[in-house]
């Protein structure tokens, strides 16, 4: 069969830039995006060139301006997009409400991937403020894409790792701790920790696929599925330290956010939900839903013991 062409949207965000690695990988004829106001920053600008030296191809378009987006568009037949959704650097979710009407005035994309990539939005309908906006707004865009009978797929990775595993779960840190860690409740409730590596393979091994046209896709790799207390002893093995835990209850951990910056009181209801509420793990995957692992056994897919080893 004749690989779809991808157009990645937000190509050289923190999984952007992977989707189109992986696309490449795959074999898929792969466009990337560049946005002119990228303006004069020089990373982001070689990013793209080293893109182009892997054999991608720069397809220059402002998301304000409407013909040239619909114009890259047409020169697709799937459309990944990689914007950022996070606080702590740009939240530009709402922008991909220009893709989808580019989209559909297209009217030949076969598949539409819109950036989620994390907690399912459409099961965290009773998420706390402020970090609720981050669902809210993916729901929005499911919703414009849905009314406009675009040919979709959602994907559902849960938690990045490097966000979440070799810091121990830990906030505003992204290394290990050397003495002491926080234990949310008693530790015992299960996340799912995914290689982002591993997420951009399994997002374009999905946009061929019949099996996943219209679904939810969730990456629920059976080894990565680990509470914070398995995430502790696993470091604690691979470095041979033991580290001091102090126990925070859930009242106390939401009491926290107060008096802090908008990026820490949308993290720390977001890991309020995911530690103390089990979000990522306490529901059955059902009817226009499936399993990426269970759909691409042939993808060897990292352990959390080795993405820790780099870090000793």
């Amino acid at each position: 069969m004749e690989k779809s062409r991808v157009l990645v949207v937000g190509g050289t965000g923190y999984i952007g830039r992977r989707i189109v690695r992986a696309s490449l990988a795959q074999g898929h004829p792969t466009l990337v995006l560049m946005r002119p106001e990228i303006g004069l920053d020089v990373d982001k600008l070689q990013m793209l060139l080293s893109f182009k030296a892997q054999g991608a191809r720069l397809v220059e378009a402002s998301l304000d301006d409407r013909a040239a987006l619909v114009a890259a568009v047409r020169q697709a037949d799937v459309v990944v997009s990689a914007m950022s959704g996070v606080h702590f650097r740009s939240h530009n979710l709402r922008l991909q409400h220009k893709l989808v009407e580019a989209i559909k005035e297209a009217g030949n994309i076969r598949r539409f991937i819109p950036s989620e990539f994390g907690m399912d939005p459409s099961r965290m309908g009773h998420a706390l403020e402020p970090g609720r906006i981050t669902f809210d707004e993916k729901m929005e865009i499911r919703r414009a894409i849905e009314e406009a009978n675009i040919p979709r797929t959602y994907i559902s990775a849960n938690f990045f790792a490097a966000y979440s595993c070799p810091n121990l779960c830990q906030m505003r840190t992204l290394l290990p701790p050397k003495e002491k860690v926080q234990v949310y409740g008693d530790g015992n409730v299960k996340a799912i920790f995914v290689d982002e590596d591993d997420i951009a393979t399994y997002t374009i091994k999905s946009i061929d696929d019949p099996r996943t046209l219209n679904k939810t896709i969730y990456l629920r790799p059976q080894e990565n599925i680990l509470s914070q207390n398995d995430v502790i002893a696993k470091w604690e093995k691979l470095s041979g330290k033991v580290l001091e835990k102090i126990h925070v209850l859930a009242d106390e951990f939401l009491a926290s956010m107060k008096d802090t910056d908008l990026a820490n009181q949308v993290g720390v209801t977001h890991y309020y939900h995911i530690f103390y509420e089990g979000c990522l793990t306490n529901f059955e995957i059902g009817e226009n839903e499936a399993e990426a692992t269970l759909l691409y056994p042939e993808v060897k897919y990292t352990r959390m013991d080795d993405y820790m080893k780099i870090y000793l």
